[in-house]
């Protein structure tokens, strides 16, 4: 395993979608090994052994194993010194700050299994759970932001873990059709994202039968 890089991942994990943009970042090879979550595979006994969570992504890299996709992106940005966080500890404390509102307060509540316990398996009840809390935290992280100086990305001119964080939640939000066009500065993070290389790679694309 020392010389491989494996990501065991779900294509419409948003946490998998972080670690894959990070790993595309990195310009890391790795392999991709899907865990079917439709498919209950992150209930085998296999995936479990990997992780007791049961959760993607699991990342084996440098002969380690990795859980947690935020855990994951800090060894990857240490390793290959990637700058996704910023130096001054000011400034990467009020990035933490948003980071959390997003992987840690958002996405959580908006993991399918949630919705679907909560809703009760209603597809309108589920669609309205989703589509309250990823505005509601949407329009959290965009007062968050404009605390920041305006920069290319969302604090700092060059692709940093906000980014990482706030990408695959927008695609969470146009899966659930919420509507964000009047939150302009994540418009503009999200435009400023959408060409670029490591970000189009890692983009969600649904494995051929």
């Amino acid at each position: 395993m020392q010389g491989k890089t494996v990501l065991f991942d779900y294509w419409r994990s948003s946490a998998s979608y972080r670690v894959r943009i990070a790993l595309y970042l990195a310009d890391i090879a790795f392999e991709t090994v899907a865990v079917d979550l439709s498919a209950e595979d992150h209930t085998a006994p296999a995936h479990l052994a990997r992780n007791p969570q049961g959760f993607v992504p699991v990342l084996d890299i440098d002969g380690q194993r990795f859980t947690q996709s935020l855990g994951i992106i800090d060894y990857l940005d240490t390793i290959r010194q990637l700058g996704l966080w910023p130096l001054d500890p000011v400034h990467r404390a009020q990035v933490n700050g948003v980071v959390g509102s997003i992987a840690i307060d958002t996405h959580p509540v908006c993991n399918l299994s949630v919705a679907n316990y909560a809703s009760g398996d209603d597809p309108t009840r589920r669609s309205e759970w989703m589509q309250h809390f990823i505005t509601k935290g949407l329009c959290a992280t965009e007062a968050l932001l404009q605390g920041f100086p305006e920069t290319i990305y969302s604090a700092d001119d060059q692709p940093g873990i906000i980014d990482i964080c706030l990408i695959p939640q927008l695609y969470n939000a146009h899966r659930w059709q919420v509507d964000y066009r009047h939150l302009n500065r994540i418009v503009a993070i999200s435009e400023a994202c959408r060409d670029h290389p490591a970000f189009v790679r890692a983009r969600p694309s649904k494995p051929e039968a």
